[in-house]
């Protein structure tokens, strides 16, 4: 393949994991995710269409997610996120939220509410070090760790982490992590496709994805508003470190001045030594 593909831009994400004709690739990867034991616990699954104007392409704020209802009655939503934008875990428990109680149509009652699960697939580290590359997050007891219900299920699945452990990926999880970080050379990535079809089978959907036009000119118009949304931020960072040091350097010349005042030096002498003016030396003194 020529590209060097980001495989977290969600345009591409969903274009490989949120077509009908893909869903064996998504079915397989979230077996991977919901079904610790390697079992298929999901079966099929019906997509929701979650069309986005092409024009919000260029906005890095915007959400090219996958929703779905499976074939056990839950309903699954993926994010995929590049960049941290912070309070992650309070968007994930208000979105959460929101598709939990969106379920229920007038006149159903509670017990026809289906578990609901959210899974974020990030490009940096989140959570504590202490966490794993794979968190699962639910309602449990404190004291003694009963779980409420299974209708509350969050996933962050940290792809550094996982990049950082440089063990062979054993698993199907890791394999689709491996996939998914572009962390693999191709020795390493034909062995993991002779193991895993499915994974095949989204290296073949890339294939066609760049055949197209279309699909290219859109997949870079979500880089480019990374890049600028990269920048920006950047930016801002450096524009507030100047504006800190600054403040900074400006509160350290005001230290002086109170410790040449406390000295016994005369203001007028304290402003020739601090640049600060005579008035703001003797507003000093008098505070």
């Amino acid at each position: 393949m020529e590209w060097d593909l980001n495989r977290l831009n969600d345009y591409l994400f969903k274009w490989v994991f949120g077509r009908e004709e893909h869903k064996d690739i998504l079915l397989n990867f979230l077996n991977s995710v919901l079904s610790v034991n390697g079992s298929e616990e999901l079966t099929d699954i019906t997509l929701a269409e979650r069309e986005l104007d092409p024009a919000h392409l260029q906005d890095k704020l915007s959400r090219l997610d996958i929703l779905g209802k499976a074939s056990d009655g839950s309903f699954v939503n993926i994010e995929v996120q590049i960049v941290n934008e912070r309070d992650i875990d309070k968007r994930t428990l208000y979105y959460w939220a929101k598709l939990y109680q969106s379920q229920l149509q007038s006149g159903q009652t509670y017990k026809e509410l289906c578990r609901t699960v959210t899974i974020n697939v990030l490009g940096f580290s989140f959570l504590p070090e202490t966490q794993p590359h794979h968190s699962v997050f639910s309602l449990y007891d404190i004291a003694t760790g009963y779980r409420l219900n299974r209708d509350m299920e969050v996933h962050f699945l940290e792809l550094p982490k996982w990049k950082t452990l440089r063990t062979k990926p054993r698993t199907r999880l890791e394999k689709w992590l491996t996939y998914l970080g572009n962390y693999a050379n191709p020795q390493e990535m034909e062995e993991i496709v002779m193991s895993e079809p499915a994974i095949q089978k989204a290296l073949s959907a890339e294939e066609r994805f760049l055949q197209q036009d279309k699909e290219r000119y859109l997949y870079e118009m979500r880089e480019k508003a990374l890049r600028d949304h990269l920048s920006a931020m950047y930016y801002a960072k450096e524009e507030g470190r100047e504006e800190g040091k600054a403040e900074g350097r400006e509160e350290g010349i005001r230290e002086t001045a109170l410790r040449l005042l406390a000295m016994g030096l005369l203001p007028a002498d304290v402003s020739k030594g601090t640049g600060l003016s005579l008035e703001e030396v003797e507003k000093l003194r008098k505070d």
